[in-house]
């Protein structure tokens, strides 16, 4: 008896403990302002569906590719005598870069040019022997055709003594050199590559379906990893012919201007081709989207008798353009939507609005709180 007594009061305290933990909740949701079950008001940054002016744009990946490229070889064999060079370096159309060893080619152009000299002294002598028929006309012409012979050899010996000197063929910069001084070199060896990197080419694809949509002259913008704040302006300077029958896309070479040197040969580029026709859209931050496999939402705010409330809205989105949504169907302009915190708002929450961070809000650069 004494047991189900003592039972029976550690159930009324343990009703009393609970009873009075459930009666505080209450006593301060109350206080907060909340009715029995419901929460109260969530502060929000909220912002309004604009209409905005976006002007088309095809997006693409690339690469930038030097306008001429060459390694530099020698035509001819020989020991080179003088690197008049470093790695790295700007040069221009013409500057000397290596000097071979010619000392055996200028003493066979100093015999060859002796001997011509000689072939012309003597058709000299033939041409004042001829008019007195001192010679016949046969000696005349084997004359002539000596000095012609020797000239013709002297000059292919002044040709094959310049091959000794090696000249840049194109203004550009100089990649690393891999040769030295003293080294023997045999016909097309390696010397080093020289690259014009002012303009530059820009290759990418687009899809055949938009081939009525590009052409000559029409204006690009690039972006690059190295300079990710940076957006370079170009234009498309040709397009294949033809299209590709494995992947059903068009190549597209653009130009790129490079007077600063920023860029380089070989770089992954963005590139966004801008179309000359704009068009109007609703446009939100992506901070204001929950993206998912189920849809796309966005919390609406609408004001009713009881304050500011949330309205969970199904989104067809369009494009996303530097941190904003095109919103294709779901909202209209001026719609007041959460901007951003979506994990702390549910469909039907009472919310109030920071109007203080409101007033200095950037949908662009909104981040998720």
């Amino acid at each position: 008896m004494k047991l189900v007594v003592r039972f029976v009061l550690a159930l009324l305290l343990l009703g009393v403990i609970f009873g009075g933990i459930f009666g505080y909740q209450f006593y301060s949701m109350m206080q907060a302002g909340g009715p029995p079950g419901g929460q109260p008001p969530v502060n929000v940054m909220a912002t309004e569906v604009s209409e905005q002016d976006w002007q088309g744009v095809r997006n693409a990946v690339g690469s930038l590719t030097a306008v001429d490229r060459v390694s530099i070889s020698t035509e001819v064999a020989g020991t080179i005598e003088q690197l008049a060079f470093d790695s790295g370096d700007t040069v221009s159309a013409g500057d000397v870069l290596v000097i071979l060893d010619d000392e055996v080619d200028q003493a066979q152009l100093d015999g060859l040019r002796a001997e011509a000299e000689l072939a012309r002294i003597e058709f000299e002598r033939a041409e004042e022997l001829r008019p007195r028929q001192a010679i016949s006309q046969s000696e005349f012409d084997e004359s002539r055709a000596r000095l012609d012979s020797a000239i013709a050899a002297v000059q292919t010996q002044e040709a094959r003594t310049r091959q000794k000197t090696i000249r840049a063929p194109f203004d550009g910069v100089l990649g690393l050199r891999r040769v030295s001084v003293g080294q023997f070199l045999a016909p097309g060896s390696d010397i080093v590559e020289l690259r014009q990197l002012d303009p530059l080419f820009v290759d990418f694809t687009l899809p055949e379906r938009f081939l009525p949509d590009i052409s000559v002259g029409q204006a690009l913008r690039i972006e690059v990893s190295a300079y990710p704040d940076t957006t370079f302006n170009a234009e498309i300077s040709a397009i294949e012919p033809g299209i590709s029958e494995q992947t059903r896309s068009v190549s597209i070479r653009g130009t790129v201007d490079n007077a600063n040197g920023q860029l380089r040969s070989g770089m992954f580029a963005r590139v966004a081709v801008q179309d000359p026709s704009s068009r109007q859209v609703l446009a939100i931050p992506e901070t204001a989207i929950s993206f998912n496999t189920y849809g796309d939402f966005a919390f609406r705010i609408n004001e009713t008798d009881e304050g500011l409330v949330t309205e969970r809205v199904q989104l067809q989105t369009g494009e996303r353009r530097n941190g904003l949504v095109e919103v294709v169907d779901g909202l209209a302009a001026g719609d007041q939507i959460v901007a951003a915190g979506l994990l702390r708002v549910r469909p039907g929450q009472s919310v109030t609005i920071d109007e203080e961070n409101a007033s200095n809000l950037d949908p662009a650069e909104v981040t998720e709180q």
